[in-house]
């Protein structure tokens, strides 16, 4: 229980001290931001602080940052440090930049961002990336928690493709539609900061009954500091890869770009952008300590969670919440893969469409645009549940794409900052880190170059060198 303490310090003290040092780097201004100069009443909508940062967190907080530490507890109580740590220095700093960034380039998506600081050719790369990591993330927000839901609230087996599940997917791709068809403040604004109360409060519910049921948790100094993983997986870089929305993730720029067109002031960033991934980072070690407890009560397996993690979630929130407070605690996760799959799609129809110059003032212009991305979705959605390993291959995709757009957005923030002359190691660093991450996984994974790991360490060792040259070079 000390190392998982200790954890929550770094994440909410260190937060709250680096929190304030990025702020005062940026100097939020009194300028007008884009919501307020650009106001469209669709994208373009100022709204208030708290709403913002609840729309934001949704948003962000996928079934990744639960799902990711479930399986991410595997290799030990280290993931109670290393989530905070990566929380507060990098996580949260690139949401954080991301969003102020934009706001102040007229609320400029992603994409744009990367070809105004590292240029054309970056540019075509990170779009064609971007968008098939949106694609893939929609798909697998749609499949998880329709697979939750039929499985843990109908009851019903989700092992293959059967009426049940078409009828759920059917519902949230229905919900997906009238979400990305209708002004962001319509039903975003106005359901998500309720969906938000009870994802906080179903979070606080488990951390509590982690204490309550004394849940057995397992210290650092008792295990093999980075070899304890049950299958002999290697902590770099699978761990990282494995956790990926609970401590970064490329998704979330796309996210923080979106939501900065309705900052209404400049100094409501922090608690949009930084402190949502701060709150996000709770909820990854509320589920990695609930599952770790789980694991040493013997109620769940290593095995239990290496073939069906979905499924742990609803054995944590009812032995901790009850059959009710379980029911609730499920829900909550539920809702955090839709109001994350919606958004992402947005965020594809508004890549998309700009950079094909497609009016999105017209309706008709949104639904073709709309039904085009869902089509694509569908395919991949329908590999997934019907190929016996199709899911996996989704994840892994998914989640190796997910790192690397960080390592693009921390480029882009690197070279801002030296423009700017700010302090910009602090972006360069966990950039150069995701580099080598997502490098040695790459080039080792067999749904990769299948190299050795000693090969593949060596040449993720070279591509951090030509990162860190290629962002030095073109400031």
């Amino acid at each position: 229980m000390i190392t998982f303490l200790t954890g929550l310090v770094i994440l909410l003290v260190g937060g709250a001290i680096y929190g304030a040092f990025c702020e005062k780097i940026i100097n939020p201004t009194g300028a007008k931001p884009p919501a307020v100069r650009l106001r469209d009443d669709v994208d373009f909508v100022p709204i208030s602080k708290w709403k913002a940062a609840l729309i934001e967190l949704l948003n962000i907080a996928g079934t990744g940052p639960v799902l990711g530490p479930i399986q991410g507890i595997l290799f030990g109580p280290i993931a109670f440090l290393t989530i905070p740590i990566g929380c507060v220095l990098g996580g949260a700093v690139h949401d954080y930049m991301c969003g102020m960034i934009s706001v102040r380039n007229n609320g400029e998506q992603m994409p744009f961002l990367i070809k105004r600081f590292l240029g054309n050719k970056t540019y075509l790369f990170y779009n064609i990336f971007v968008c098939l990591l949106l694609f893939l993330l929609g798909t697998v927000f749609i499949y998880t928690p329709g697979d939750l839901f039929v499985s843990q609230i109908l009851q019903v087996d989700v092992s293959s493709l059967n009426s049940t599940l078409m009828v759920v997917y059917g519902v949230i791709f229905a919900y997906y539609l009238l979400a990305t068809l209708l002004p962001i403040d319509k039903i975003i604004g106005k359901v998500y900061p309720i969906f938000g109360a009870i994802l906080l409060l179903s979070a606080v519910g488990i951390f509590f009954g982690i204490f309550l049921h004394d849940y057995p948790l397992t210290e650092i100094w008792e295990t093999s500091l980075f070899k304890s993983h049950p299958f002999g997986e290697n902590f770099i870089p699978i761990f990282f890869v494995t956790i990926t929305c609970g401590i970064a993730s490329g998704f979330h720029a796309t996210q923080a770009t979106i939501i900065s067109r309705t900052v209404a002031e400049e100094n409501h960033g922090r608690t949009i952008f930084y402190n949502s991934m701060i709150a996000e980072g709770f909820i990854a070690m509320v589920w990695a300590a609930g599952t770790m407890g789980v694991l040493n009560l013997g109620i769940a397996s290593a095995e239990d969670i290496q073939k069906a993690a979905v499924l742990i979630v609803g054995v944590v929130a009812k032995d901790l919440l009850g059959s009710v407070g379980g029911i609730i605690a499920v829900v909550s996760v539920i809702i955090l893969g839709i109001t994350s799959g919606d958004t992402a799609l947005r965020s594809l129809r508004l890549i998309i469409a700009e950079n094909l110059n497609i009016n999105q003032r017209q309706k008709k212009n949104i639904l073709i645009l709309a039904l085009i991305i869902f089509s694509v979705v569908a395919g991949i959605l329908f590999f997934a549940k019907t190929d016996a390993q199709g899911f996996a291959i989704l994840w892994r995709y998914f989640a190796w794409a997910n790192e690397t757009t960080v390592a693009f957005a921390f480029a882009m923030i690197s070279v801002y900052m030296i423009k700017n002359k700010m302090p910009y190691w602090m972006a360069l660093i966990p950039g150069t880190f995701y580099m080598y991450i997502t490098s040695s996984y790459i080039l080792h994974a067999r749904i990769g170059i299948n190299l050795p790991w000693i090969v593949a360490y060596f040449i993720a060792a070279i591509f951090c060198v030509a990162y860190v040259y290629f962002v030095r070079r073109i400031k």
